[in-house]
């Protein structure tokens, strides 16, 4: 019975769609009627509201739109939607103030005399307008009332050059920073947790463990990491569309010809370049660079980009005037000084000490207040001007509150949907598909791209993605990063203003498009770009490395980068210093043997015993790698044989996953049919029936795995295990490696502290025999913690007794006197041989941790070095199959 409710829950939702119905309200719409009619049914018919639901029922649902509407606007942590009304504000103000009118009109001038020039600089000025305002609808209006008459007068192509447009203003939906990728990223975020727990289930369920190892869970996804992802892929579709039109261009010169510029290439045009082209650009870089550093979060960025687009309107509109760039350069003069302020003061208002410091926060003050009087200034001329202001506040207001109903509406209607088992649905089809999941991202990919001919970025990426998604992502046979998948699913999106009939570039292009230019030969235009972006897309699906390295760069070199000892980087570390071993482990033998004639006769005998014995379990480390990769090549010699029963298997397994769910869900409907047997009595008995039935067919799915599953699965474990505890015994070896180096390291470098106490400790004599014992108590205790920070702890302990000997109720001045005695002799004893350290072994043990450091002793750095951090990033960029572990 849930699937006819599940049913009636697409088709109206459809039909109001179809009709027209705004999106905000067809959604919760269709998901509030559903839900009361399957309530109502159910209360008449089975006496319970529950009856007709798959999962919960009414009240579950409506507790769950509840949390929704919360998790949307009233969650503090939550707060990557808080970005999109900023970067709307940042787009609409770029278009009203005319900067991409002047984008348009000069990429046009410096690129038309090259063939196709005109074509490519409308695909150029896509771009830089994606990166600036991200609003398809706006990119398309402009340049379709601004190039298309240009590209017409050149005598280009009708087909090409309402393509060209069309595909070039799509670019917003996928070159940061967009509205697409913030949607995205919020809606991964909720998907990525179910399907970790989806994984864990699955790993439950292969190995009897109920917890999952942090190197086989999912790493949520945030904005900035969408952007990061989407960066090098919105290239290379722009690197396909200028490379289309270039070829076109010199194969059929008449489809699109050259278009001299009428002008002078000379210092104004250039002046003229120049301040159209670097305002951008410095936005854009701004914009993404302080995300990509670090600098900023996307919140932040975006209001950067507000603010910087409302200064770049301030100039514009007063174009002509003599103070036009009066508050644009206060702007950049006072964020230049507070620039400086920074690298040259501790702007610290809580630290304030010195009058140095003073003086730098009174410099930042005002260079702080000369920045508002710009902002405030430059946001006076937009608000009289044409009022302009208020016009980008309505839009932006109304494009912002549209994307936040739709986003409340969807998260009701996916809920609607799971409680009539909707989701169950969608899983036992895709885990039932032949073919693992490639068959199953393919199937979702197609449905994307047919949904993209009739629905908006907006609905698929609301609905449809929090339902695919965890789905696609708990797969751990290609393990994808939910960054991977967002990147994905947003390119193929980006088809749906393209993609006719309802194709919304073409609807704006048609708009403003002349009469002369038909719409069969728009459609005409666009199927070439649709194939560039499906040509994009397999591209990026080939080379997940488009996506994944930024984010993972950024991530392992940030401030909160994870240690090298993290378990989720390991197999990658391994790999880069197993071939590290195999270019350089000549030099890491010969810098052991030189570490070996260093001289530690003055050393204690346990420090002099451990050091040894790390450089023993150094040179061990080569044979360690061996055994590693013979454990690695045991288990690659053995896949061949068991991979494809492991794969039977778990196919096996979601069949009976999928019985079990069944199973569930009528002895569900059995219960709530026995409590009035009277109008159920049928409907009893064809469940009973059917129950019996599951068990048949769990028995005959149980009879088909493999006979010798057992014994193959043992023996997997057996090798998979031997791996395991090689790179253990590797891990443990290089650790004890290492130690005693980091250990004298630190010993080294603390022993001018050490002198630096001899003074002090000596100058406590006289307190202990004479001063009133709370002064020299005090004295003792600020040695004492010298002596600590020192590395000094056998003489900081025995101070410490000689303090304790000073309390009054148990005053003891003789006492105390012997104890000092005894720290002053360790005291000495320590600085001896610290001084000897340094002298002897100081420059060959600094020597020694160079050679090794990187390699031997990188687990215990506090970070990855950038150079490390790239070839980690790479090997964590690819896709890696963890299936065998479930």
């Amino acid at each position: 019975m849930e699937l006819v409710f599940l049913v009636i829950l697409i088709f109206i939702m459809v039909s109001a769609l179809g009709a027209g119905f705004p999106v905000a309200f067809a959604l919760p719409g269709s998901a509030i009627l559903t839900i009361a009619l399957a309530a109502i049914t159910g209360e008449l018919f089975a006496g319970d509201m529950s009856a007709y639901f798959a999962h919960g029922g009414p009240v579950q649902w409506l507790n769950a739109g509840v949390t929704n509407l919360r998790g949307i606007y009233w969650e503090v942590e939550r707060d990557t939607l808080i970005a999109i009304p900023l970067f709307i504000f940042m787009g609409i103000m770029l278009e009203r103030s005319k900067i991409a009118e002047d984008l348009l009109v000069t990429m046009g001038q410096l690129f038309g005399p090259v063939p196709g020039g005109v074509g490519i600089s409308v695909v150029l000025v896509g771009a830089l307008l994606a990166a600036t305002t991200g609003i398809v609808g706006a990119t398309v209006i402009a340049m379709g009332l601004i190039s298309l008459p240009v590209m017409l007068r050149a005598n280009y192509s009708h087909s090409l050059a309402t393509g060209t447009i069309c595909a070039s203003g799509t670019l917003g939906q996928i070159i940061p920073p967009s509205i697409v990728l913030i949607i995205l990223a919020d809606q991964l975020s909720n998907a990525t947790d179910q399907a970790s727990a989806l994984r864990t289930a699955d790993y439950k369920l292969a190995t009897g463990n109920t917890t999952l190892p942090s190197q086989f869970d999912l790493t949520s996804t945030s904005a900035g990491d969408m952007f990061l992802g989407a960066f090098l892929p919105g290239l290379v579709l722009v690197g396909l569309y200028i490379t289309y039109i270039l070829v076109l261009a010199l194969l059929r010169p008449k489809l699109a010809p050259p278009a001299p510029y009428e002008g002078k290439f000379d210092r104004g045009f250039l002046l003229r370049v120049l301040v159209v082209l670097v305002p951008p650009l410095t936005l854009i870089f701004v914009v993404l660079g302080s995300i990509i550093l670090g600098i900023a979060t996307v919140n932040q960025a975006g209001a950067i980009g507000a603010i910087g687009a409302m200064i770049m309107a301030g100039y514009r509109l007063t174009e002509g005037r003599a103070n036009a760039f009066y508050p644009a350069f206060l702007a950049f003069v006072s964020i230049g000084a507070l620039v400086l302020l920074l690298q040259n003061f501790d702007i610290n208002v809580k630290s304030i000490q010195t009058s140095n410091d003073w003086l730098g926060v009174i410099l930042a003050a005002i260079a702080s207040t000369t920045f508002v009087t710009a902002v405030i200034w430059s946001g006076w001329r937009v608000f009289k001007i044409g009022d302009t202001l208020e016009g980008v506040m309505v839009e932006t207001a109304k494009t912002t509150s549209l994307v936040f109903i739709i986003l409340l509406g969807a998260a009701m209607l996916t809920a609607a949907f799971r409680a009539f088992g909707g989701e169950d649905l969608v899983r036992d089809f895709l885990s039932g598909l032949p073919g693992g999941f490639a068959t199953k991202f393919i199937v979702v990919m197609l449905v994307i791209f047919v949904l993209g001919f009739f629905l908006d970025f907006i609905e698929i990426a609301v609905v449809v993605v929090p339902i695919i998604a965890p789905i696609l992502l708990a797969d751990p046979s290609a393990n994808v990063t939910a960054v991977w998948l967002g990147v994905m699913i947003g390119v193929n999106m980006q088809t749906s203003f393209l993609t006719p009939p309802f194709g919304f570039a073409l609807f704006y292009l048609r708009g403003v498009a002349p009469p002369k230019v038909r719409t069969i030969e728009m459609y005409r235009g666009v199927v070439p770009f649709i194939g560039l972006q499906l040509l994009g897309l397999a591209i990026v699906g080939f080379f997940p490395v488009l996506v994944n390295y930024l984010p993972s760069k950024v991530y392992l070199t940030s401030d909160t980068a994870p240690p090298p000892k993290n378990p989720r980087l390991q197999l990658c570390i391994e790999k880069y210093l197993f071939d590290l071993y195999d270019r350089d482990g000549e030099v890491l033998r010969v810098g052991i043997k030189t570490a070996r004639g260093l001289d530690f006769s003055g050393l204690p005998a346990n420090l002099k015993s451990e050091f040894t014995a790390g450089l023993n379990k150094a040179e061990a480390t080569i044979e360690k790698v061996a055994a590693v990769r013979a454990a690695e090549t045991a288990v690659a010699t053995y896949l061949p044989e068991f991979r494809p029963k492991h794969s039977q298997v778990r196919d096996l397994r979601v069949e009976l996953g999928t019985l079990d769910r069944e199973k569930t869900k009528l002895t569900k409907e059995r219960r709530s049919l026995s409590r009035d047997p009277e109008i159920g009595r049928d409907r009893i008995v064809e469940v009973e029936q059917r129950l019996v039935a599951i068990e048949i067919e769990k028995e005959s799915v149980l009879g088909r795995f493999p006979r010798d599953w057992v014994v193959a699965r043992k023996k997997y474990i057996v090798l998979e295990s031997a791996e395991t505890k090689s790179r253990r015994m590797y891990r443990r070896n290089v650790d004890d490696a290492y130690e005693p180096v980091e250990k004298l390291r630190k010993l080294v470098s603390q022993t001018a502290a050490l002198v630096a106490v001899e003074g002090r400790i000596k100058g406590l004599q006289p307190m202990i025999e004479s001063q009133p014992p709370e002064q020299a108590i005090a004295a003792i205790a600020e040695v004492g913690s010298a002596l600590s920070a020192a590395g000094a702890l056998k003489a900081k302990l025995a101070l410490s007794k000689a303090g304790r000997a000073l309390k009054p109720r148990k005053l003891d001045r003789a006492k105390a006197m012997k104890e000092f005695a005894k720290a002053l002799k360790l005291y000495t004893a320590e600085l001896v041989w610290r001084r000897q350290l340094v002298e002897k072994v100081g420059s060959g043990l600094n020597a020694y941790d160079d050679a090794i450091k990187g390699s031997i002793g990188l687990r215990q750095q506090a970070r990855l070095t950038d150079g490390q951090a790239g070839e980690v990033a790479s090997c964590l960029s690819h896709h890696l199959d963890i299936s065998l572990s479930f």
